[in-house]
């Protein structure tokens, strides 16, 4: 058998060049991902809805390469067609989206607010369609021969079995990001443009800070690999969704979670 010519592998990790928008990037899992796509090279656009948080992250990730600050509130579609029209002024094309803001509500059944529920469900889902809808002009610009367009929703695993705490409008609005990530696929994969999800496990962040302080040693306990992430484990899928490594994946939900999603 005569071996392929060439080295198949040259560059097969590398973002370095593309043009990313994390949404939500100021912190937490977003955080985790703009910092490891500045690291590998990417010129990254976050946006959240703190404008003070959102311009220091970004400064602060301007030591390390190109990092610009898009504050937004996105909970809407004025929110999404702002934060459109910041990239499009700057740029001629977009690489990567990551539709990473959200927010949680929790509250016992009986007194779970509908104010809470509409708040989740708006941010989560809502405006993970807004914004992919409204970032298509961009993203069909930045499909490459061989290397599509990619758009990466971050889940939850609590959208893929029965969470521990009360927080049901999180958890649906969740199971609902996996399951739109794969309709979308089906239609943008024709556009040259992959979609799919990640779907963290307990990683330390603002909103798993009480979770993380109340039952730690448990969720530890209840994870094979016997730890929580860490902000390499979640960069590392990010990046290999957007480089050319993760060409052909398209529609799939990732559980990133050290296999606690694996358990009954």
């Amino acid at each position: 058998m005569n071996p392929i010519p060439g080295n198949m592998t040259k560059d097969l990790f590398s973002i370095a060049g593309k043009v990313a928008v994390v949404t939500g990037g100021s912190r937490g899992i977003g955080l985790m991902i703009a910092r490891g796509f500045v690291e590998a090279g990417a010129k990254v656009y976050i946006s959240s809805r703190k404008k003070e948080v959102c311009d220091r992250v970004a400064a602060e990730l301007s030591h390390i390469g190109q990092c610009i600050s898009l504050p937004t509130e996105l909970s809407d579609e004025a929110g999404a067609k702002r934060l459109y029209e910041g990239v499009a002024a700057r740029e001629s094309a977009v690489h990567i989206l990551v539709n990473n803001a959200g927010t949680n509500w929790g509250a016992p059944l009986e007194s779970y607010p509908e104010s809470g529920w509409d708040k989740v469900q708006a941010l989560n889902v809502k405006a993970i369609f807004l914004i992919t809808r409204t970032f298509l002009p961009l993203l069909q610009k930045g499909v490459r021969p061989g290397d599509p367009a990619r758009v990466i929703n971050i889940g939850s695993i609590d959208g893929l079995r029965v969470p521990l705490v009360e927080n049901y409008a999180y958890a649906a609005s969740k199971a609902a990001v996996h399951h739109l990530t794969r309709v979308l696929a089906q239609q943008l994969g024709k556009k040259g443009i992959t979609v799919n999800a990640v779907a963290p496990g307990p990683f330390e962040s603002k909103m798993t800070e009480w979770m993380l302080g109340q039952m730690k040693d448990l969720i530890i306990a209840a994870c094979p690999l016997g730890r929580i992430g860490t902000p390499e484990d979640m960069a590392g899928v990010a990046i290999y969704l957007a480089s050319r490594a993760g060409a052909y994946v398209n529609g799939v939900v990732i559980p990133v979670d050290g296999g606690i999603s694996t358990r009954p």
